[in-house]
This record gives C-alpha cells, sequence and structure tokens, in this order.
C-alpha cells in the first residue's frame, strides 16, 4: 500500500480558512442558513468549520444527519451496515442549507443525503462543501459549490483522511494505492 499525502495540518488549516471565507462570501450574516455535516465522517469537517466561523464570530446551526437508510445500495450488503446519530434540532423549511462531507466520490452518499434531509422540511437552496472532490469517479451528476481540494483518482486509489477529532495525532490527507 503506497501513500502520498495531500494535505497536511498546516496547508489543511489554511483549506478550511478558505473554504470560511467563500461560505461568508455566499451567506453574509448566516441568518437563513444552516450546516449539516453527513455521517459518519463529515460531522468532524463539519465541526471544524463550525469552530472557524465562531471564531469570525459568526453564529451558525450545526446538525448531523445519517443517510445510511437512504443509500441505494442498503439492501446489497451481506451485513446490515449500521446507522450513527442524526441530529438536526433546528428546521430546514425554507433554509439554505450547507451539506458538509469529507470526500466526494460517487455522489452516491450526496444523494442519500438529499432524500435523509427532506424528513425535516423543504430547504430553499442546497449547497454542497467537500474537502477533497475526487475528480472523473462520479456516478451521478452531482458537484460541489465549495471544493478544499481537487484530486485526480482512480478507482483502485481512496482518500483517506485523518483529523485529530477523530483521534489522529495531526491533520493529514492521503492518496492511497490499493495495491
Amino acid at each position: 500500500m503506497q501513500k502520498k499525502l495531500i494535505l497536511d495540518s498546516k496547508h489543511l488549516d489554511i483549506t478550511l480558512s478558505r473554504l470560511c471565507q467563500q461560505l461568508i462570501e455566499n451567506h453574509s450574516d448566516f441568518s437563513n442558513c444552516v450546516i449539516l455535516g453527513l455521517q459518519p465522517r463529515g460531522i468532524f469537517l463539519a465541526e471544524l468549520i463550525h469552530q472557524k466561523l465562531k471564531q469570525l464570530k459568526i453564529s451558525v446551526p450545526l446538525g448531523y444527519l445519517d443517510a445510511t437508510f437512504h443509500r441505494d445500495d442498503f439492501r446489497r450488503r451481506d451485513a446490515p451496515p449500521k446507522a450513527s446519530e442524526t441530529r438536526v434540532p433546528f428546521a430546514i423549511e425554507e433554509k439554505n442549507v450547507v451539506l458538509i462531507d469529507d470526500v466526494l466520490f460517487t455522489g452516491r452518499t450526496v444523494r442519500a443525503a438529499l432524500d435523509a434531509m427532506i424528513s425535516f422540511g423543504r430547504p430553499a437552496k442546497v449547497e454542497l462543501l467537500v474537502l477533497v472532490d475526487r475528480k472523473l469517479t462520479r456516478d451521478l451528476p452531482i458537484a460541489a459549490d465549495y471544493v478544499g481540494k481537487y484530486v485526480d483518482t482512480l478507482d483502485t486509489q481512496r482518500v483517506l483522511v485523518e483529523l485529530q477529532a477523530q483521534g489522529h495525532k495531526q491533520n493529514k490527507i492521503w492518496l492511497i494505492n490499493k495495491d
């Protein structure tokens, strides 16, 4: 297994700051906006974005969304997947929702999240923020509005996001070749 470093801790911090500035440019005071981190790994990125916005004196509601039972491959797995917590303590009716996930690969998780989100109301607008966009791998016509880093990948590769919030020593993003 070969690992190539995509983003180290310093560059990840710069990337997160840039993503926050882009959100601020588009949402100004965030009065009609909410953030939903996609379970299981998108919640860590959503927390980091939420903390950075809070440091800039911007308050925006944060929730967690699990799309496990809305996935199109739910019944195709050998073992039933375990669901994670969904915590949406606010209405999303007529709100601008920013979905946050760590890696955009095929687009299937985002499609499932859109279905799951409708249980909480009909948003005015939905935007997608991802840390890594794996270009050229989409099964569905889904594109992110905010991207930390674009990476050309093969189906045989994967992106590994290691964050301190997940228990890692440092924040690092890796491209792994499955040999």
